[in-house]
């Protein structure tokens, strides 16, 4: 990765287009050899690594299909059932593969797909040509010519796991150059293969999500990222390298082939290479050859899915052909001094950013192309330029596959120890880039020999490549399929690989063949300890626990669907529901989940429209019963309310009746009291007067 070489140079000179770049200058270091040097023993070294990486491969493609088993007893529950478990757009590209296994001939399926007129109801639409379905299309040829008795469709999908997992291998194999050390090629694969096993919901969705396209795409792209760099290996002969961009076309265009999103992930990968080529790590040779790939791909994609305007009003498209063309009439952009060449390089992308809207603009306005503007829409929503209510922009945001990243993302990589090794391979290796890149664009005269940080092209576009993915995953969580993968393919390298080692152990002055050998031997064995004893308890949990497939209510719908209604009856409903519809029952549909068409847009906003319509006036009739009833209800409230106040008057009067008699009474009681204790005085006055007479009497 890093070595020390001498820079000589004259300032000012131009070194052609075709003239190699400084960072390539240096010899890349070689595969190890051992002591005895002989042929057998790097075959052998090589046969072992390739015999673990196809069992691992297998094991975790068995592991996969087995939780997928368990989860929905798949093999026993009913075909209806097995049909409703394919959820969402999966179950609409599905039925397309239905379709064709009971189409009585190839011929006539392939014309049924070209002339469909059951998928949205009063068109006729090409299928190959507005959705990917080409992997649907070969299985079921496959399927009606091979002697096959089994879910082929689905156990083909799991063996791309097994070929995705391999040819992140094979990328490892590409950056490490460890080609006669078995140990480390075992290291490597099963760092992948466990990474992949324990971090299983972050690096793929296939055992609930079968017929998804990233599905089918992820080995293609796998196998590109693999080819380009063994494409960017210093000192590969011409022959090897003509091979190896050959392999990079035939991936790319696969991919392309069965992802909508092809050119949206090609756009990152072109302003991947741009920057590498910015930054003087590429040659131009290099950097024509790696566009023109992109572009006979996607060029070949439009033919194949019957020109599809989508295709050719593709940003990438734009911005491939205005980099070629600023960089053949932009001459001397790799002269001068640093601060020329920086000033050179903005001017550059001003140029180049430029350009491209004006071509992208252009070309959808003479081809009249409103297919993807939803994204675009769905983009500057997303980042609070534009308006979050528009219907096209909403389709996206209410989707949680749409959104950002969520933060227990890290959470779990990081109880998996993925994240550790992999932002410490990431930190020193971006370190070792911005100082590569910075003697890249100082190209000045030198008096003597002056050593300097270089790195190898490979190395400089997988780091890159996790960069720029990992930020498109942060954005859009559905993306980050695309990052996961290649990060445990990164980290593994880290801990694996002896560059990042040799630069640390460097840097403290320990730098010795027999310590770097003792670091890149434990430090896996640690991990792979650490995480089977953390982790085997519950993947055997996993694999034996049983559950099954329910969702009575769906199937007796679908079945009272097939039952009761026409064959051409037309259905409107959620775009989740009706694809199941399309599978289960193959009736006619208004909308479906598949949005890459304006007119279809159109038709599911009216459709949602005229269902929100139909819940209002709903609500209101019976907000309007309920309303009467409330004001009946509130009339005799009233008249309670009135004979209670009634019933309170009355209760007055009597409380007045009884207080005013009781207090007379009480009255003439005390009166008669009074008359009493005055008679009773009189008495006591007449009793006093006859004592005062006896008294006198007696005296006298």
């Amino acid at each position: 990765m890093t070595a020390l070489r001498q820079r000589k140079g004259s300032k000012g000179k131009d070194p052609g287009p075709d003239a190699q770049s400084p960072r390539c200058d240096h010899a890349a270091e070689g595969p190890v050899k051992t002591a005895s040097g002989t042929l057998w023993w790097t075959v052998l070294c090589v046969v072992t690594g390739c015999t673990v990486g196809v069992s691992l491969g297998l094991l975790c493609c068995i592991y996969v299909a087995t939780l997928h088993e368990n989860d929905l007893w798949f093999s026993n529950i009913k075909e209806v059932e097995r049909e409703i478990s394919f959820r969402t757009e999966c179950g609409l590209y599905y039925s397309y593969y239905k379709q064709m296994l009971r189409a009585p001939s190839i011929q006539e399926g392939l014309y049924e797909l070209v002339n469909d007129n059951t998928t949205e109801s009063k068109r006729t639409i090409n299928i190959l040509q507005r959705m990917n379905i080409y992997q649907e299309v070969l299985l079921s040829i496959l399927y009606r010519i091979l002697p096959i008795q089994c879910q082929f469709h689905h156990y083909t999908v799991f063996d791309a796991i097994f070929l995705q997992l391999n040819l992140l291998f094979i990328n490892l194999f590409s950056l490490s150059f460890t080609i006669v050390y078995s140990p480390i090629i075992i290291h490597n694969l099963l760092n992948v293969c466990v990474c992949v096993c324990v971090c299983r919901i972050d690096t793929t969705r296939v055992e609930f999500t079968i017929s998804l396209r990233e599905n089918w795409s992820l080995p293609f792209f796998a196998l590109q990222v693999a080819a380009i760099t063994c494409y960017l290996r210093p000192h590969l002969r011409p022959a090897h390298q003509r091979v190896v961009l050959w392999l990079v076309f035939v991936c790319t265009l696969c991919f392309c082939l069965t992802w909508q999103f092809n050119q949206f992930i090609l756009l990152v990968q072109a302003l991947l290479i741009f920057t590498l080529d910015a930054l003087d790590f590429l040659t131009a040779k290099q950097v024509t050859s790696l566009y023109l790939v992109q572009v006979v791909s996607l060029l070949s994609v439009w033919l194949l899915q019957f020109c599809n305007s989508m295709i050719l009003g593709s940003l990438v498209l734009s911005f491939i052909v205005s980099v070629l063309f600023i960089k053949h009439f932009q001459t001397g952009l790799k002269t001068g001094g640093f601060v020329v060449r920086v000033g050179k390089l903005v001017l550059h992308v001003f140029l180049v950013l430029t350009l491209t809207f004006i071509i992208n603009y252009s070309a959808k306005k003479i081809l009249q192309l409103r297919s993807d503007e939803h994204i675009f829409k769905f983009i500057k929503a997303k980042f609070g330029l534009g308006a979050t209510r528009d219907f096209d922009a909403s389709l996206y945001l209410c989707e949680e596959a749409f959104g950002l990243l969520p933060m227990d993302t890290f959470e779990r990589l990081a109880g998996t120890l993925l994240i550790y090794p992999y932002l410490c391979t990431l930190s020193v290796l971006l370190i070792v880039l911005a100082l590569a890149a910075m003697f890249n664009l100082r190209y000045l005269d030198y008096d003597g020999d002056e050593s300097t940080f270089s790195m190898r092209p490979d190395i400089a576009y997988n780091l890159l490549h996790t960069v720029f993915f990992g930020l498109l995953a942060f954005s859009t969580m559905r993306m980050k399929y695309l990052w996961t993968g290649h990060m445990c393919a990164f980290a593994a390298f880290g801990v694996c690989g002896k560059e990042v080692w040799a630069l640390c152990l460097r840097v403290i002055h320990c730098n010795t063949k027999a310590k770097l050998r003792l670091v890149r031997y434990s430090v896996p064995v640690v991990v792979l300890v650490f995480l089977y004893y953390k982790f085997w308890p519950r993947l055997s949990e996993e694999v034996s626990e049983l559950r099954e497939f329910y969702d009575p209510d769906t199937v007796e719908l679908m079945n009272w669907i097939s039952s009761k209604t026409s064959k051409r009856a037309v259905f409107a409903g959620s775009m989740q529901l009706l694809a199941g519809i399309k599978l289960c029952t193959g009736r006619v549909l208004t909308n479906h989940p598949h949005y890459e068409d304006q007119a279809l847009r159109e038709r599911t906003r009216q459709v949602r429209k005229g269902f929100f319509l139909f819940i209002y006036l709903f609500f209101w009739l019976h907000t309007y019963k309920f309303s009467r009833d409330g004001v009946r209800a509130r009339v005799i409230q009233r008249e309670s309310q009135r004979d209670g106040v009634r019933a309170r008057v009355s209760q007055r009067e009597s409380q007045r009746d009884g207080g005013v008699s009781a207090r007379v009474i009480q009255r003439e009681s005390q009166r008669d009291g009074v008359r009493a204790r005055v008679i009773q005085r009189e008495s006591q006055r007449d009793g006093v007067r006859g004592r005062v007479r006896e008294m006198v009497s007696e005296g006298e």
